[in-house]
C-alpha cells in the first residue's frame, strides 16, 4: 500500500505509525502486568509511552535509510554513471578498465545483495556485448578487404584465435574434391587434420563437434609442445553446403559467452571463403577445368590447334597421349564421388609431375585427359606415357583407413608419324590406341599405327 510517491517516506509514516499504536497499546500491556490504574494511567505515562513509540519508529527509520538507502543509493549512482558514459561513447576497452567505477561490492545475503549481483552481471554481460560488437565489426572490416583465400584464412584464424583465446587452430577448405590447408597456427602437423574423422563428420553432418579432451591435436609454442584440453570443429556452411571447416583448440574450456560472436564470425568467413573461391574460380574459368585446375578442353584444342600449325611450319615433331582411369565409375559406386573426385584431383597432380616442361596437360572430360607434347618424338612420347603408367599405379589416396590404388590406360600418336592434316586427327589416332588399350587388358600404353 502506497500513501506518497516516495519507498521511505511511506516507510516513514508507517513505522512512526506503528510506534505511536505500540505507544498507545503499551499502558494495558503494563496493567496486564500488575502496575494499578492509578499509576499507568497518568496523562505524563501514556504520553511518554506515545513519544517513545514515536521515537523508536524513527529511529528505525533513520536506521534504514543508513543501512538499506546507502545501497540503494549507491546502486542508483552507479546506473546513472552507466547512463552518462553510453550517451558519451563509452567502450567495452573503458567499461573493462574501469570496473572499481562500474561494480557494486556484495556485502548481503538478501534481496539487496542479490541486486547487487544482478548489477555487477548486468555491467559485464553490457561489457561483454561491447566486446563481441566490436570484434565482430572489426572481423567483417578484415572479411570484406581480403579476396585471396590463403590470406583471408591467416587473417581469419589470427582474429578468432585471438577472440576465443585460443592457443592453436586451422582453417581447411574444399577444392577440387580435396581438403586443403588454407592457414594454420601453432599446430605441429596441420596436413594431418584433412584425414581427421572429427573434420569429415563435421562436413559429413553440417554440425559442430566438440571434445574436451583431443589428442589428434598437438599445439607447438615456444616453450612446450601440449595436447589441447578442448577442441571446436565448425563447418564453413554456404547456403547449407560444406566449403570449409574451422578447427580452434585451447588448454582451458571456451567461455559460452563468446558463443555468438563466434557464430558471427563462423557466418561472415563461409561467405567471404565462398566470395575468393568465386573469386579464383573466376580467374581460371577463361583456361581451366575447375575440379583439376588443369587446363579446359576450349582451352586445349585452341592449344592443340596452335602447336600443330607450329610443328608444320617449323618442320618439328609433335606427340599427342589420351589416357583415362581405369574403372573410375567403381570408385565412384564404391567411395563415393567425393572419393571420385579426390582421386581425378590426384592424378592430375601425378601427370604434372610425369609430364616434361612445356607440355601441355588438359582434362578433356569426365576422367579423360589429352597431354600435347610439342618436339615430343614417338619414341620420347611413348616414354612420357609409360612414365605416367608406372606412376598412376604406384600412387594412392587415403580415405580414411584404406588407402584407394588407381590405374590408367594410355593411347597415344605423333606426328609426322602419323601424317595427319590437323591436331584433331591426332586426338582420334590417340583416341583409337586408348580404346585398344582398354579393350586389350587396361594398365597399359598402346601406340597409334596406321
Amino acid at each position: 500500500m502506497r500513501i506518497t510517491k516516495k519507498v521511505f517516506t511511506d516507510l516513514a509514516l508507517f513505522m512512526i505509525g506503528f510506534g505511536l499504536i505500540i505507544g498507545v497499546i503499551f499502558p494495558f500491556f503494563v496493567m496486564a502486568a500488575g502496575v494499578t490504574k492509578a499509576d499507568i494511567f497518568t496523562p505524563f505515562f501514556i504520553i511518554s509511552c506515545i513519544l517513545a513509540g514515536i521515537f523508536v519508529g524513527a529511529i528505525n527509520i533513520i536506521f534504514a535509510k543508513i543501512i538499506v538507502g546507502k545501497r540503494l543509493r549507491l546502486l542508483a549512482d552507479r546506473m546513472e554513471y552507466i547512463k552518462v558514459k553510453l550517451s558519451q561513447g563509452l567502450s567495452s576497452s573503458e567499461l573493462e578498465g574501469c570496473e572499481d567505477n562500474f561494480i557494486i561490492t556484495v556485502d548481503s545475503e538478501d534481496v539487496i545483495g542479490d541486486s547487487a549481483k544482478a548489477f555487477n552481471d548486468l555491467v559485464h554481460t553490457l561489457s561483454n556485448s561491447m566486446r563481441n560488437e566490436k570484434a565482430i565489426t572489426k572481423f567483417n572490416e578484415m572479411l570484406s578487404s581480403q579476396l585471396e583465400i590463403k590470406q583471408l584464412a591467416q587473417k581469419a584464424l589470427v582474429q578468432i584465435n585471438d577472440f576465443m583465446d585460443a592457443e592453436a587452430g586451422a582453417i581447411l577448405y574444399k577444392q577440387g574434391g580435396e581438403l586443403l590447408v588454407a592457414a594454420s597456427m601453432n599446430i605441429k602437423t596441420p596436413e594431418s587434420l584433412i584425414t581427421n574423422d572429427a573434420v569429415w563428420t563435421a562436413i559429413k553432418l553440417k554440425s559442430k563437434q566438440k571434445s574436451s579432451l583431443t589428442n589428434e591435436i598437438k599445439v607447438e609454442t615456444l616453450l612446450i609442445d601440449f595436447f589441447p584440453i578442448e577442441t571446436i570443429v565448425e563447418p564453413l556452411l554456404y547456403k547449407n553446403l560444406p566449403i570449409g571447416v574451422l578447427i580452434i583448440s585451447s588448454a582451458k574450456k571456451f567461455k559460452d559467452e563468446n558463443t555468438y560472436a563466434f557464430k558471427m564470425f563462423l557466418r561472415g568467413l563461409a561467405l567471404s571463403f565462398r566470395n575468393a573461391i568465386t573469386y579464383e574460380q573466376l580467374q581460371k574459368l577463361a583456361a581451366n577445368d575447375p575440379l583439376t585446375s588443369l587446363y579446359n578442353r576450349r582451352f586445349g584444342r585452341v592449344r592443340l590447334t596452335e602447336e600443330f600449325s607450329r610443328a608444320v611450319r617449323n618442320n618439328l615433331p609433335l606427340g599427342i597421349i589420351m589416357f583415362d582411369i581405369d574403372h573410375f565409375k567403381s570408385v565412384n559406386d564404391t567411395y563415393g564421388h567425393t572419393v571420385g573426385d579426390r582421386a581425378l584431383v590426384n592424378i592430375s597432380k601425378i601427370s604434372r609431375m610425369a609430364i616434361r616442361e612445356g607440355d601441355f596437360l588438359i582434362r578433356f572430360g569426365g576422367e579423360e585427359f589429352l597431354v600435347i607434347l610439342p618436339g615430343a618424338s614417338k619414341e620420347d612420347t611413348q616414354f612420357v606415357a609409360e612414365r605416367l603408367r608406372h606412376m598412376v599405379e604406384d600412387s594412392s589416396i587415403k580415405h580414411r583407413n584404406q588407402q584407394i590404388k588407381t590405374t590408367i590406360s594410355a593411347g597415344y600418336s605423333s606426328y609426322p608419324e602419323n601424317d595427319t592434316i590437323d591436331g584433331n586427327t591426332l586426338v582420334v589416332n590417340a583416341d583409337k590406341a586408348l580404346y585398344i588399350a582398354k579393350e586389350s587388358g587396361r594398365n597399359k600404353v598402346v601406340c597409334f599405327s596406321d
